[in-house]
């Protein structure tokens, strides 16, 4: 199938390659010219793991194009995707106007019947204004025999692993009331749903809420056990016990009920906060919602409170080490990450920070530039170097198991503070470490033989 998108970003690139890559014929639209050089050239703009290999091998098979000329990509598609950004207003609702835009030049250059696929996270009623906008512009035309259908077909992505959600997706959200339309949604998406059938039909509305319910829904899981781990580091229980005891009920699973620093990213803030908005616009007041967001921004204020209650006030001229800066592994994207709230809170402090992150250094620099305070390091170890303690931020793989001593070696005091609860608190204490995390009591300081006995069990 000829399909055609509108958008190189995160979702609109994914999207487009991983249809390429099943056999479809897909032109990617942008109107950034040097970004669709770079692309063009295998220059990919975001991290993204096995995205960039998909793009090139797709590309110079000559199933996945790239141009800004929206007038050749519309005749050529027979679906047309709009994938670009929804980016929040100042009020917090998302901002449609590039949505429109796209309505707009396809209602204008359209010369057949069309489906539009709304893959932007959009608010509910905007397929009704995408729809009146291309009917606007094609009674502008004379056009009115052109008939087409506007579907919501929202993506559910994890970045990080959004090629394989892409490519094997649990669920695949269709509205339309059409019955034309999702036999052509249902030849689109054929050769990703042949194990089970994973399409599921409904009205338009109920699509466009869809989105925002399951991104708000995670985000709730997500405040709902940092507010678990607050009480739990008062009460003197451990959050990590906690979280299996409950995780082990499938009613409540273990995805997304790990403590930690607060979310970040590009979704789950931006959705929570457009819901709210629409909620509001309809004078519902959504309690539950507004909790969770406040929750969440109060959470990514604890590895701050922690490091500053421990140097008693006084962090003016110390120098901190700080590992993650990216809102979740495997991704650069730092939109909202918790690591910003921690390095501008110790900068107001007088506090300099040296970092490091595995993928997100150029974008650090990018939103940072030459800052005064921050220091950018090559590797992990460099970021540790006469430093006053180290604050790990976000749960990268090589984090895990890193050289104790050598980390012992480099800071003025052994002094650790974990957003991720990737260590044992008893090991840690056991090697030296004043050791802060998230909803888990200090550890009293065992006797020499239970320290032998819990090394010899952890190492087991």
């Amino acid at each position: 199938m000829n399909v055609t998108v509108f958008g190189t970003g995160y979702v609109g690139l994914v999207q487009g390659a991983i249809l390429a890559e099943v056999g479809h014929h897909v032109i990617c639209v942008d109107v950034d010219a040097n970004k669709v050089e770079k692309l063009k050239l295998g220059i990919i703009p975001i991290f993204e793991p096995g995205l960039e290999a998909l793009v090139k091998e797709n590309h110079a098979a000559g199933r996945l194009e790239f141009t800004t000329d929206a007038v050749a990509a519309i005749k050529h598609g027979q679906v047309q995707f709009i994938a670009v950004g929804t980016p929040p207003d100042e009020d917090g609702s998302a901002d449609l106007k590039y949505v429109l835009t796209v309505a707009a030049t396809i209602g204008e250059h359209t010369e057949r019947n069309q489906i539009i696929i709304n893959k932007s996270t959009v608010p509910v009623g905007s397929a009704d204004k995408v729809r009146a906008e291309v009917e606007k512009v094609l009674k502008k035309r004379g056009r009115d025999d052109i008939n087409f259908d506007v579907v919501s077909n929202p993506e559910f992505l994890k970045e990080g692993s959004a090629v394989s959600d892409c490519q094997k997706p649990d669920r695949i959200i269709i509205g339309t009331d059409s019955d034309t339309t999702v036999e052509v949604m249902r030849e689109l998406y054929a050769p990703f749903n042949r194990n089970r059938d994973k399409i599921i039909v409904m009205d338009v509305k109920s699509a466009e809420l869809t989105k925002y319910a399951a991104n708000c829904m995670l985000a709730t899981k997500i405040s709902f056990m940092n507010e678990m781990a607050n009480l739990a580091e008062r009460l003197g229980a451990d959050i990590e016990a906690v979280r299996q005891g409950i995780g082990s009920d499938p009613r409540i699973g273990y995805h997304f009920i790990y403590p930690g620093v607060g979310y970040g990213g590009s979704c789950f803030p931006k959705d929570l906060q457009a819901l709210i908005r629409a909620s509001d616009a309809i004078n519902f007041d959504a309690k539950v919602l507004k909790a969770v967001e406040l929750r969440n921004k109060e959470q990514k204020a604890t590895l701050f409170e922690k490091v500053n209650e421990h140097f008693n006030g006084h962090l003016q001229g110390k120098v901190f080490a700080i590992w993650g800066l990216s809102f979740k592994p495997n991704t650069d994207d730092m939109r909202d990450a918790p690591s910003r709230v921690l390095m501008e809170a110790l900068w107001e402090a007088g506090a300099n920070v040296q970092a490091y992150d595995p993928e997100a250094m150029e974008e650090a620099q990018r939103i940072y530039g030459t800052h005064e305070q921050l220091i950018l390091c090559g590797t992990k170890e460099a970021a540790l170097k006469n430093t006053h303690a180290l604050i790990i931020v976000t749960e990268w793989q090589n984090f895990r198991a890193p050289d104790f001593e050598l980390i012992k070696s480099q800071l003025y005091e052994p002094t650790i503070f974990d957003g991720r609860n990737l260590y044992d608190p008893q090991r840690m204490l056991s090697k030296g470490f004043t050791y802060y995390s998230v909803g888990r009591a200090k550890p009293l300081l065992l006797s020499n033989t239970s320290v032998a006995v819990h090394s010899e069990l952890m190492h087991s």
